[in-house]
């Protein structure tokens, strides 16, 4: 069984995802275009050699419609015969992207992949894709007679099951800021964006850094910023709950692709490009929907059963900052040192553009594995409707 390794791993910078951000005036399709050709020209490809390209992306609606990976690699002047698809594994979309190509490489499937994701949040909104319709049938209803929750509601359950305060809240999006914000000013970013040309009031400029950082950020003023998700309904069925969860705590809408370069191992000693990592191993699981967003703890119970490494061979761990509560659950799990998670921040400062977020988070840890000399890193993010992915990569 062949190798799958990692070649290269780049991102966008993380655009605020509301009409007048960074990234808005940019079609998503070209956003990932510009990635696509970064990678094809710096590890000297012909874009004929790429066997698939996999692109993770959640509202595929209006911009984001009609297989919007075809769309982004007919923009990246690709040659015609390089096919793609778009998948949507919710948050973890382009994870899930990741997982299919490394596994179809290890089948024996593939030579050479990209693996991507792409999310507009100012163009297409957030729920754009259910407007009009519903995605819970008769089936599910009766499934669920008390009805599930959106995943604000989700995370202050898991605030409240596993006891964090909101100031525990607060303090760890704050720590997240101040890791984002020290990563950018020392260049810590540098290798894995790719500065992006937009249009400003003032003329042409080129973007560099995560418009979604603010160094500024403090629990204390944090703490003046009212819960999003408490209602009277809500209130009614949940009486106990505190209502920690704010914008504050929470990933921001964002705008913003990422993408890899996978390969098997005799593809890249063919081409003479140098193998950065491999993937190690692989787990998805699906957990309760009402909770929703908890899967990321059975993900990693299972993929370390699986990897047969322990908790303590890991060197860094990227778990998706969807809401605070969610890796803050998931440490006090395991017991890792906080160091060791989101090192350099998390989506609540980078951004969540929802399904360029498994990429992106990929994109992080491979790079500071490199700048620390880690050996194995971990990633694993939420998903809606409950469920996780899990992945373990291992630097080379």
């Amino acid at each position: 069984m062949e190798n799958a390794v990692l070649v290269d791993a780049i991102r966008t910078p993380s655009g605020r995802g509301k009409p007048g951000g960074a990234l808005s005036g940019i079609h998503p399709a070209d956003l990932l275009a510009e990635l696509l050709v970064t990678l094809r020209e710096r590890n000297g490809l012909d874009s004929a050699q790429v066997d698939d390209v996999l692109v993770g992306c959640v509202s595929q609606v209006g911009d984001q419609s009609t297989n919007i990976a075809r769309g982004a690699v007919l923009s990246a002047g690709f040659d015609v015969t390089v096919p793609a698809t778009t998948i949507d594994r919710q948050c973890g979309s382009s994870q899930q992207a990741a997982t299919f190509a490394a596994q179809g490489i290890m089948a024996g499937g593939y030579d050479i992949v990209i693996a991507a994701g792409v999310e507009s949040m100012s163009r297409v909104p957030l729920g754009a894709a259910a407007r009009g319709g519903s995605p819970a049938g008769s089936r599910l209803r009766s499934r669920f007679p008390d009805g599930l929750v959106n995943q604000g509601v989700s995370a202050e359950l898991i605030a409240k099951k596993w006891g964090l305060s909101r100031d525990v809240l607060d303090r760890f999006a704050a720590e997240s800021h101040r890791r984002a914000a020290a990563a950018t000013e020392t260049g810590a970013f540098a290798a894995e964006i790719l500065p992006i040309m937009v249009a400003g009031p003032d003329g042409d400029r080129i973007l560099d850094r995560d418009e979604t950082v603010r160094a500024s950020t403090t629990a204390e003023g944090l703490a003046a910023l009212q819960p999003s998700f408490r209602t009277e309904e809500m209130e009614r069925r949940f009486p106990d709950l505190e209502w920690a969860i704010h914008p504050g705590n929470s990933s921001p809408l964002t705008d913003g692709a990422s993408a890899v370069l996978i390969m098997s191992e005799s593809a890249a000693q063919r081409l003479g490009v140098r193998p950065r990592a491999r993937f190690h191993s692989f787990a998805v699981v699906g957990d309760d929907p009402l909770y929703m967003l908890t899967g990321p703890i059975p993900a990693t119970h299972r993929i370390l059963e699986r990897s047969g490494l322990a908790i303590g061979d890991i060197d860094a761990f990227e778990v998706n900052e969807a809401f605070a509560s969610v890796p803050l659950a998931w440490a006090a799990e395991f017991d890792v040192d906080p160091s060791r998670l989101n090192p350099r921040g998390g989506a609540i400062a980078l951004g969540h553009p929802l399904g360029a977020s498994g990429t992106r988070l990929l994109t992080t840890m491979l790079h500071h594995l490199e700048a620390t000399g880690g050996r194995f890193g971990l990633q694993t993010m939420c998903e809606g409707g409950g469920m996780a992915n899990a992945t373990i990569i291992e630097r080379l």
